[in-house]
């Protein structure tokens, strides 16, 4: 019996609801344990390149995302989810290093995109380059089937840690 005090979940063995009864219950495999391991620990790679590298978290954000591609301010903008005067302050910052620079879009004369310079990207790979090449050798290790789970279950653990974001957006 459930007295006045006490919700469902503590009625079954759970202080604090379903929730708690759900995690309590669920069987943690060495394969949630080490994805566990692996986001905790890719947590720690953005601060220790900042570090290193005298960057802030934002600045080396950006230019993690001007790797892979010019950016114009509004855009990095909503990507950093700052003010369009914040992103154009770190602009200014990454060409002051002259890690970045200011150019004219291609079909747009009206706005500038923001590339990277050789000497931005050898700053975010050079850091990232160790744990690059092991993550190679890991990869190498597997077998084309073997890497096919693997990538299968990463997928879909992304899309489980996505499907937190979009709540918010």
């Amino acid at each position: 019996m459930i007295s006045e005090n006490s919700s469902e979940g503590e009625a079954a063995g759970h202080p604090g609801g379903p929730a708690t009864g759900f995690v309590d219950a669920w069987r943690q495999t060495g394969s949630l344990e080490a994805l566990r391991r692996a986001v905790r620990e890719a947590g720690r790679v953005r601060p220790a390149v900042t570090r290193r590298s005298g960057l802030s978290v934002t600045e080396l954000a950006t230019l993690e995302l001007l790797v892979e591609r010019p950016v114009g301010l509004a855009e990095l903008a909503r990507h950093l989810e700052v003010s369009t005067a914040a992103a154009t302050g770190v602009g200014d910052r990454l060409e002051a290093h002259g890690h970045a620079e200011r150019r004219a879009h291609p079909r747009d004369r009206r706005r500038t995109d923001l590339h990277i310079t050789a000497s931005g990207r050898e700053e975010v790979l050079g850091h990232l380059l160790p744990m690059f090449a092991r993550l190679a050798e890991l990869d190498a290790g597997f077998s084309a089937a073997e890497r096919a789970v693997v990538a299968r279950y990463l997928d879909g653990a992304a899309e489980a840690f996505a499907a937190m974001t979009r709540d918010d957006a």
